[in-house]
This record gives C-alpha cells, structure tokens and sequence, in this order.
C-alpha cells in the first residue's frame, strides 16, 4: 500500500471541506468512534492511518474494508493536517451522518427524550448525548440554536454515543414538544428557581424532560407549557448546574424511579 505524503492531497482537502462546514459528511478521529460508526452501519468512506505507528487496530481496519471504506496510509504530518484536534490519535475517517426521524426518539415507550434547546457548546452537547444514552433515555433532541451534534466536538464529547441514540437537530423543537405533549407524553421542564425537587416529583411514563443552554435557561413559552417543572436540589450559595450534569442527575432520577 502507497503512503501518502502531500498535505495538498484530495482527501485532506475533504477534512478541511467538513469543518468549514461546505461538506456534511462526519470527521471521526479516534479507534473508538471509528469502531463505533461501523458497529451503527454508517457508510463510511474513507479511513486514514498513520503508516509510522505500530498501535494501528487491525481489526478495526478489517471491519471498514469488508463494510466497503477505503483504507490508506499517511505521513504522520498528513494525518495531522487531517485531523481536526491537537494530537492525532493514528486514524482519521469519514463517514455519513446518520438519518434520523424525530418519531424514533420516542420508542420504546414509555419514552423518556433528553431535549435541550440553545446549548451552544459542542462538548456540552456531546456530553448531554452520552449522559442520555447511560441513563437509559430513549432518544435526545435539540433546537437548530444548539451545536450541532455531528461537529467533531460534540462526536468526540459523546464517545460514541450518538451512533447509538436517536438524536435529532430541529428548526422546531418546540413544535415536536407540543405534539408529543397532545399525544401523551408529558413534558418536564427544568427550573432551578421555581422547580419540584426532582425527588418529589414522579418521573415515570411518557416524558421529555427539557433543558435550557448555559445562563439564558428556558424560554417562557416552553416553561408555560409545561406539565411540570423539575430542579436539583443544590446548597443554597450554588446557583446553578453544567447542564450536561443538571440532564445526567434529572435523567438518573427519572431512571430510578422508572426501575
């Protein structure tokens, strides 16, 4: 196999292309979110590993040939031009996005949706993706507002997470709210100042529980449209929570009591 050398080459253009956001395909840097993306069956394209590095997973590599990607050799300054963080980890690759239907988020009920609206930062939305997929909720959505998930922040925040959750980026979140809430499913907004302690209000069934981004919090509409609103109980001189852990503690809570 030939290594290739230029930092000019067509495929390092194609990474370049995906961060300027000018291609919609996702840019994975790390064994485990290649590994991740093959296992969800997201066509991948291309995948790139340092020829100088001896730590390269074979199985890995063999998974994306036989799934149809191109595998080829770099320089280890050709994977750095390609890879969108600091230190390279030894693969780069790119694969589709996956398409999701807002629908999917609510199965199996009875649904519990992580949504946040206005989460401006990718490592925040990653981490509310993988908080959502360990506590067992059945899909994440977000605001067109919010970072978009499939960013290489928010892929590498969520460790895989988001190849195996429903998440879905929406114009109209809030619509998706209001006709989920005609169907039965109830929505729980969070309200550090005005909430139920999460301990004392019930958290089973249908549910989406609604967060807001870093410091504007929820918009007036969605916290009157409410069936309830929900808040950690915190020591009087802590304003407030992360929200990536403010979602973890709500949807931990809810877990339990579902169990």
């Amino acid at each position: 196999m030939s290594v290739i050398t230029s930092r000019y080459h067509p495929l390092v253009k194609q990474c370049r292309a995906i961060l300027r956001g000018d291609d919609e395909r996702l840019l994975l840097d790390g064994w485990h979110l290649v590994s991740e993306a093959l296992a969800a069956g997201l066509p991948m394209a291309w995948v790139a590993v340092d020829a100088g590095r001896s730590t390269a997973d074979r199985r890995v590599l063999d998974r994306a040939a036989a799934a149809g990607a191109r595998v080829v050799q770099v320089t280890d300054a050709v994977l750095r031009a390609m890879s969108p963080v600091r230190s390279a980890s030894g693969v780069v690759a790119v694969c589709e996005r996956p398409d999701v239907d807002s629908r999917a988020l609510l199965a199996p009920a009875p649904s519990l949706v992580l949504t946040a609206l206005g989460v401006q930062d990718p490592g925040n939305v990653g981490a509310l993706v993988r908080s959502a997929d360990a506590a067992g909720a059945t899909g994440v959505l977000l605001d067109a507002p919010a970072a978009d998930p499939w960013s290489w922040k928010a892929l590498r925040a969520s460790m895989g997470s988001s190849f195996r959750l429903p998440v879905c980026r929406e114009e109209t979140a809030v619509d998706h709210l209001g006709a989920w809430q005609r169907d039965g499913v109830r929505v729980i907004a969070a309200d550090a100042h005005d909430g139920v302690p999460m301990y004392d209000l019930a958290l089973e069934g249908s549910l989406a529980i609604v967060l807001g981004g870093e410091g504007a919090g929820l918009p007036a509409r969605v916290l009157e449209m409410a069936d309830a609103r929900v808040r950690v109980p915190m020591r009087p001189r802590v304003e407030s929570l992360n929200v990536a852990v403010a979602a973890a503690l709500l949807l931990y809570e809810a877990a339990r009591q579902r169990a």
